[in-house]
């Protein structure tokens, strides 16, 4: 049986997901941002905390470790790229390897930028990908710790995996997302299709995910990096992809 993925708001705009295997009723939640949103969605399915699967150290994915733990004793699993930062961790994962949560395997991939050792988590039996703040809908993370060239490879690693793979991100910041995007790539019809759906969905005052990976690769310019019309946009032709990403990021950062 596949997995079930229950999805919550949490703080001011992040999400949070548990992630249920019917089989063997084993849950995780994937970060830890608050502790009553995600006990609430656990009392309200009727399931029980056995992981916590953890992407980078940001406080607002890391707060609720301590008292989830207490709480339900359950295994923690995070970066080993950033285990001198993140408090409580079991067992330390990176690039290549693999996580269980029952009969539910989750591939991890190294996303250095917004955070040095950032994680992501793909059930590819499910077609689900955990991104955290490596990827969101029509954007990415601020570059707080990495740099353009890294960042750009890590992306790329996502951008390789199949078009109907269901993407589930950190935060609810697509309706923005959108509007950078419209800004130097206006012409583009499936990003045109994608921010009129968002701003329908938030009028209606619902998330903007789960979304389709494959519709982001034609939308989300970050993923575009090497299109070369986003090239021509930044005065880049000829340079490297990482170059125009590294352009679309600032552009990002000061809009």
């Amino acid at each position: 049986m596949s997995a079930i993925v229950d999805v919550f708001a949490a703080r001011s705009d992040n999400f949070g997901y548990l992630v249920h295997d019917p089989s063997t009723g084993r849950t995780a939640s994937v970060d830890a941002p608050e502790t009553a949103p995600i006990v609430a969605a656990l009392e309200k399915r009727g399931w029980t905390l056995t992981e916590l699967l953890i992407t980078h150290h940001h406080t607002d994915h890391v707060e609720a470790i301590a008292d989830l733990k207490a709480r339900y004793g359950c295994r923690v699993i995070g970066p080993k790229g950033e285990a001198d930062k993140i408090e409580g961790l079991d067992e330390l994962v990176g690039d290549g390897d693999r996580v269980e949560v029952g009969e539910i395997v989750f591939d991890v991939y190294d996303t250095p930028g917004h955070t040095l050792g950032h994680i992501v988590f793909h059930d590819a039996q499910g077609g689900h990908l955990f991104s955290a703040d490596a990827l969101f809908s029509l954007g990415v993370g601020r570059m707080f710790e990495g740099t353009p060239g890294p960042m750009w490879a890590g992306l790329k690693k996502l951008r390789s995996l199949p078009d109907d793979t269901l993407v589930y991100c950190g935060h609810e910041y697509t309706e923005s997302n959108a509007r950078f995007a419209l800004s130097i790539d206006p012409d583009n019809p499936d990003l045109q299709r994608r921010a009129a759906e968002v701003t329908a969905l938030r009028q209606e005052g619902k998330f903007t995910i789960p979304f389709r990976l494959g519709e982001d690769k034609r939308a989300n310019p970050f993923l575009r990096a090497d299109a070369p019309e986003l090239a021509r946009h930044y005065g880049l032709e000829g340079k490297s992809a990482a170059d125009v990403f590294a352009a679309i990021r600032r552009g990002k950062d000061n809009f």
